[in-house]
């Protein structure tokens, strides 16, 4: 499973625009470095360590699932897009914006490009105000003192001004109008992952399927004609007992769900897996279970091409899933395109995945938000 740290920049401008450098800086950031989860007022102080005009400064906390040095290495090839001129002689220097990396989740980095945490934090009350603002309780993992400690503490007397506010990138996203999204896809398609990030960059509640806890699937690999029936009951019968007892526990009306499958999966695996006499009882069983569970505002399936499934299996390294054959994943997709078809009422979106990478590219996970909205906007 990816994990998404948690990473706080801050942000400075005291040439030309202020504010439209600090927003540009910010919207290329979250298209092309990490999502914007939490922007800062812009304060007003003077130049530190020079003299020059006022700065505008800020700071946001991202969330990606890039390296410390990827996040860096990009964040100064979008200062060089927006003006900004790195003089090769030491000191500073005014600028159009300037991206510094402060902390990268707790962790202590030092490399020949990179510390991490940002050695000046505690010295800077320009970085130590917005930080708070944003995320007062991080713990610093060197001098073990909080944005909040390290700002009543700090040395720096200058002169600091609250003067305007910044817009987010992602407010333009309404997801949280469906309250309940579920993602549903072929082994390896990236459902989960997708889940996960919309549920963290949205403050959503999420419900994922317990599949690791199933006893039936490692065999059901080895032997799939003996083992399908009971693998499929099973996972019918905890899909329902989890949906039913989440949701239950959720209001609706109130909270925010992603989910990353629903119960409409087992009938969809289930066709593939186990043989006619079987599925006709199957779906009986199904059709009476479905009828008490909350269906989804939004339905999203992610496709995915059997080979870039197959490469997505291998890269995670589960060992039961190393035998998957390539028809079994196939048949899967054709499963899941007939049941589309079939069921036009539901409000469904299905994303190509075939070129998609969203651990790699944020702009791919921007594009799937962009596509999540237009679908939102149209029902």
């Amino acid at each position: 499973m990816y994990k998404q740290h948690q990473i706080i920049l801050s942000l400075g401008s005291n040439q030309g625009n202020r504010k439209n450098n600090l927003q540009q800086a910010i919207d290329l950031i979250n298209h092309e470095v990490g999502s914007v989860i939490s922007i800062s007022p812009i304060y007003e102080t003077p130049s530190w360590g020079f003299e020059s005009d006022a700065f505008y400064n800020c700071a946001i906390l991202i969330h990606s699932f890039k390296s410390a040095e990827d996040i860096l290495n990009r964040c100064l090839q979008i200062e060089k897009r927006l003006g900004r001129i790195r003089n090769q002689t030491s000191g500073y220097a005014a600028r159009s914006i300037d991206i510094d990396l402060v902390s990268y989740n707790e962790e202590i980095i030092s490399t020949e490009n990179l510390n991490i945490p940002h050695p000046f934090v505690q010295d800077r009350k320009f970085v130590l105000k917005p930080c708070c603002d944003i995320k007062s309780d991080w713990v610093h993992p060197k001098l073990k003192k909080t944005f909040k400690d390290l700002l009543t503490e700090t040395s720096d007397i200058s002169e600091i001004k609250k003067v305007d506010t910044l817009t987010n990138p992602l407010d333009k996203y309404t997801f949280n109008q469906l309250n309940f999204i579920a993602i549903e896809g072929n082994i390896g398609s990236g459902k989960t992952t997708l889940t996960q990030k919309i549920a963290a960059d949205f403050n959503a509640k999420t419900v994922l399927e317990r599949f690791a806890d199933n006893p039936f699937l490692p065999q059901f690999y080895k032997h799939p004609t003996r083992y399908a029936f009971p693998l499929e009951m099973s996972f019918l019968a905890d899909r329902y007992s989890q949906i039913s007892e989440d949701l239950g526990q959720l209001d609706l009306f109130k909270d925010f769900i992603v989910a990353d499958y629903y119960i409409y999966k087992s009938l969809i695996f289930a066709q593939v897996t186990i043989d006619e006499d079987e599925f006709r009882l199957y779906k009986n069983i199904f059709d009476i279970m479905y009828k008490e569970v909350t269906q989804p505002d939004l339905y999203i399936y992610l496709h995915q091409e059997t080979n870039r499934l197959l490469d997505n299996i291998k890269k995670r390294g589960r060992s039961y899933e190393s035998e998957i054959p390539a028809d079994y994943l196939n048949k899967i997709n054709k499963s899941y395109a007939d049941f589309i078809k079939i069921n036009k009422n539901q409000n469904t979106l299905v994303i190509d995945m075939t070129e998609i990478d969203l651990i790699e590219n944020q702009e791919d996970y921007i594009a799937i938000l962009n596509q999540i909205q237009d679908k939102i906007k149209t029902n």
